[in-house]
């Protein structure tokens, strides 16, 4: 399993949202050389519609993708903007993995739009579900939009953004050690 799990929400054809992402991956294993890292894309899989069985009833990659986030150190969540928000199909995989996969887990959002109007959507959105789980999220999230790609490619100043992020979520797995507060409202149901 990869220390730093890279999930890109989306299930629309590979473009700007994939293309940050990867630079994100492999700006990480800059920073820590042979860091383990792996991209997973919500349009590879198979994944259910999440309606209260646990993950591995299910005959997809339910199981598999939910047990890849609970084993990853940190993990970037990467969203194209819908809506003003995260895509569906990231909130339905988000509601298909229990609490205990990223209590404490160090946690970066990324996400990309068409303009700057919508850059605090998907972060204010992200940020109320993963603090849910208990998520340690970095504090800063990355917003990029058209203007922020070169020929399909992320600029140098989106690059910058990207590895100023995982750098964040990086350290951040430092403080994962240590136990940061009680267990999230939702933990605490008994």
């Amino acid at each position: 399993m990869a220390t730093l799990v890279g999930l890109l929400g989306s299930v629309t054809p590979p473009g700007r949202s994939l293309k940050a992402l990867a630079f994100a991956l492999d700006a990480a294993r800059d920073l820590e050389g042979g860091l383990d890292c792996r991209l997973l894309n919500l349009a590879d899989y198979r994944v259910s519609f999440a309606d209260g069985r646990q993950p591995e009833q299910f005959d997809d990659d339910t199981g598999k993708l939910v047990n890849e986030i609970h084993a990853a150190g940190a993990v970037l969540f990467m969203s194209p903007v819908y809506r003003g928000s995260f895509s569906g199909v990231l909130k339905n995989f988000l509601d298909l993995v229990p609490i205990e996969a990223l209590h404490g887990k160090p946690c970066g959002v990324i996400a990309v739009g068409a303009t700057h109007h919508h850059f605090l959507g998907v972060d204010w959105h992200m940020r109320d579900v993963l603090a849910w789980f208990g998520a340690l999220i970095a504090p800063v999230s990355v917003y990029l939009c058209a203007a922020d790609f070169v020929e399909g490619k992320p600029s140098e100043q989106a690059r910058e953004q990207l590895r100023e992020l995982v750098s964040s979520v990086l350290k951040l797995r430092v403080l994962a050690g240590d136990k940061l507060g009680p267990p999230p409202l939702a933990a605490r149901r008994g």
